[in-house]
């Protein structure tokens, strides 16, 4: 690392960055993240440095910005997306596009997800380039649109990688959602995302006999789609260990040790997870986490059935959330569905997405995890599995594989989770700045 780098001076300005960037107003929809892209790209020619500023549509701007490197090695890319979802003003301590700084905090729609990380990463490129840093890769930064509706008509990621591949092709790729200390069993974990499940959203239908509700019978339609959705509730689907998470509960089970580590260690066995979870860590905060990790969930979020009171429908319909992990088809999953819900539902896949996992046995992965424990010593590092998704699913088809790595250290009892997409979002001013020189030292090292 050059002597001369202020890191004082670099995490102000990092703040600053989200500051900028929280007090442009990128709601998806519309999105309007060409403010966004323009704002950074301007920041990039302040420091000469020439970006590409790339539009799939009016206001749907994405900014790409490449520092060369000898070629000796393939590049990095350090990309994020520029848009948020919707924020209800009247339910925030402070305005949700204000950027306030206040009680140790940066206060706004996307300080978490994800103008923080992109930030983040604009702060660490430029250092890059101002000390000189000699690079035997080039080292790409990307911030893009429409991650938060997404899907295969995205204005942002998905379109570059159909339109523009050349500009993303990398060894790697670090984004969103890994890297943040969490506190299990007493000890300091700091999870890094080598995986995420794949969506799989259907509706299930139950078809009965229709008739007037003065004259019950066993065949309505709302009682068979009822039970169907309870045992799905109840039952669940089966265990079922993948590398990510087997990972996970190897390196957090032997960090942690004491009884807590060995309660992990035994959810590595589909004998014991199901006592582990429902007994062990009945009450635990993260019983929902690490039930997801282990299995294919499928998740009831609507209901419809019925026109009129008096009358017995025909069809009632549920929505159901899948997630699936790596491993598994959309096929294979929906068969896993179908033994718990019974050959008479009907199942329509409404949108699916495929499971990723990139493997936690490389130099970048361990070089990751170096720089996490020299920056928080005695702290465990461990490979996870995010249970949602993200954009890596789309550079995936191109052979660019993601971690989601953005380093952020949490003061205690912080429910970084739970913040995203909620109200009062904010981010530690402190822990960003602590995040963004890990972030520098992972770069840096690999980069240099």
């Amino acid at each position: 690392m050059p002597q001369s780098l202020n890191w004082p001076t670099a995490s102000v300005e990092a703040v600053q960055y989200l500051q900028m960037l929280l007090r442009l107003d990128t709601t998806n929809p519309p999105g309007n993240e060409s403010v966004a892209a323009e704002t950074i790209a301007d920041i990039l020619r302040g420091e000469n440095i020439e970006p590409l500023l790339l539009a799939s549509a009016p206001t749907r701007g994405n900014v790409i910005a490449r520092l060369r490197g000898s070629g000796e090695k393939p590049p990095l890319l350090l990309y994020g997306h520029t848009d948020v979802v919707p924020a209800e003003p009247q339910y925030w301590t402070h305005p949700p596009f204000s950027g306030n700084i206040a009680e140790g905090f940066v206060w706004g729609r996307g300080a978490l997800d994800m103008k923080g990380t992109v930030a983040q990463q604009l702060t660490v490129f430029l250092l890059l380039k101002r000390h000189g840093v000699p690079l035997r890769r080039d080292v790409i930064f990307a911030a893009t649109a429409d991650e938060e509706i997404g899907g295969e008509d995205s204005f942002g990621l998905a379109w570059l990688v159909k339109h523009h591949p050349d500009l993303l092709r990398a060894e790697f790729g670090i984004t969103e959602v890994g890297g943040y200390n969490m506190s299990v069993g007493g000890k300091s974990v700091y999870p890094i995302q080598v995986a995420e499940k794949g969506t799989c959203w259907m509706k299930v239908r139950a078809k009965g006999r229709p008739g007037h509700a003065s004259m019950p019978h066993d065949d309505n339609s709302v009682i068979h789609l009822s039970r169907a959705v309870a045992r799905l509730a109840s039952e669940g689907l089966p265990y079922h260990l993948c590398d990510a998470a087997a990972g996970f509960l190897e390196s957090a089970s032997a960090g942690i040790g004491g009884p807590f580590g060995e309660a992990l260690s035994r959810l590595k066995s589909p004998q014991s997870a199901r006592q582990v979870l429902d007994v062990t860590l009945k009450d635990h905060e993260l019983k929902p986490f690490l039930n997801a990790m282990l299995h294919n969930t499928a998740t009831v979020t609507g209901l419809a059935a019925g026109y009129k009171t008096n009358v017995i429908p025909s069809a009632a319909e549920a929505t159901v959330d899948g997630r699936t992990l790596p491993g598994f088809t959309t096929e294979s999953f929906v068969a896993e569905v179908r033994a718990v819900l019974g050959e008479a539902i009907e199942i329509e896949v409404t949108m699916e997405s495929p499971p990723l996992e990139t493997s936690h046995d490389t130099a970048l992965f361990r070089l990751m995890v170096e720089k996490l424990q020299a920056h928080d010593p005695g702290a465990v590092a461990a490979p996870y599995m995010m249970t949602g998704a993200t954009d890596a699913k789309y550079l995936a088809r191109i052979g660019v594989p993601s971690y989601g790595f953005a380093p952020l250290k949490l003061p205690p009892g912080f429910r970084y989770t739970e913040l995203f997409h909620a109200h009062n979002e904010r981010a530690p001013v402190d822990g960003l700045g602590w995040g963004t020189r890990v972030l520098y030292d992972v770069v840096s090292d690999y980069c240099a």
